[in-house]
């Protein structure tokens, strides 16, 4: 299972991300938990500048930007991947 945040503080594109990655991983059937993350010093902790943020099993993917559905199934499904 998939630990995914989003990191912002609320605002509507911050909401358009977290519902887009609930719509594209649940498509997909990868199983995952969606945490939101508002708090602006736990945002800073991930160094994160602009939100929105997509945070996929601790690692920041994206800041700043609306992901595609496509895209955000493409980075859940390399982190699913175990790398050798």
């Amino acid at each position: 299972m998939l630990n995914i945040k989003v990191l912002g503080a609320g605002c509507a594109n911050c909401k358009r991300l977290e519902a887009e990655t609930r719509a594209a991983l649940e498509a997909a059937g990868i199983p995952f938990e969606l945490t939101k993350v508002t708090d602006y010093a736990d945002i800073m902790a991930y160094g994160v500048m602009s939100t929105p943020a997509l945070v996929i099993n601790e690692q920041v993917v994206s800041s700043g930007r609306i992901l595609a559905r496509s895209k955000i199934v493409e980075m859940a499904q390399a982190a699913e991947t175990p790398t050798t």
